[in-house]
């Protein structure tokens, strides 16, 4: 897959693209998003709503260094992140949609709410990783280190959770939930 650089998004929502990809098909992720300037009339206290985000559907993110970042309600669909550094960083509400993480860090991560469906994390380490409300079914972890990791109202598939439930041991340093208890082991 070829590089590209990340493009800045306006005020699109987190949701925009999964809706886009189930209602029209995986094609849709490609198209530009139009951002609209709704700031006029808005108080400040609302301007946070419509910062800059960076938008990384499609990319070739792999072995990219993203540690300790804020990257809430990013986009990710798509994109091959082989070997990414996402250690430590903010990643709740990203979108994740069948994209290609195998061998990443995700390390302490906050990936809570996040959607994650059909996406490869095979090999991931998600020690103590927080994916509270992730929608991941149809995703693969194989081999995934999830020692730590809460799994807390997270979707996943019944296999996903039987093999997790093999390797479920710690607790998380966060919420104080135990993997094998939020996996429902």
């Amino acid at each position: 897959m070829a590089s590209r650089s990340p493009q800045v998004v306006l005020a699109s929502p987190w949701w925009a693209s999964a809706v886009c990809a189930l209602l029209l098909g995986s094609w849709c992720l490609a198209a530009p998003v139009v951002a609209l300037d709704t700031s006029a009339g808005v108080g400040l206290q609302d301007r946070a709503l419509f910062q800059e985000r960076v938008d990384y559907t499609l990319t070739n993110q792999s072995d990219g260094d993203f540690h300790g970042q804020v990257l809430t309600n990013t986009s990710f669909a798509g994109a091959v992140g082989r070997g990414a550094d996402f250690s430590g960083a903010d990643l709740h509400g990203a979108i994740f949609t069948q994209g290609a993480f195998a061998e990443a860090d995700f390390s302490d991560a906050d990936l809570s709410d996040s959607l994650m469906d059909r996406a490869d994390f095979s090999g991931t380490n998600l020690t103590n990783a927080l994916l509270n409300g992730v929608i991941a079914s149809g995703s693969s972890f194989a081999g995934a280190s999830i020692e730590g990791a809460d799994f807390s109202d997270a979707l996943l598939d019944r296999d996903d959770v039987v093999r997790l439930c093999r390797d479920a041991e710690g607790v998380n340093p966060i919420t104080g939930m135990a993997t094998r208890d939020s996996l429902g082991c």
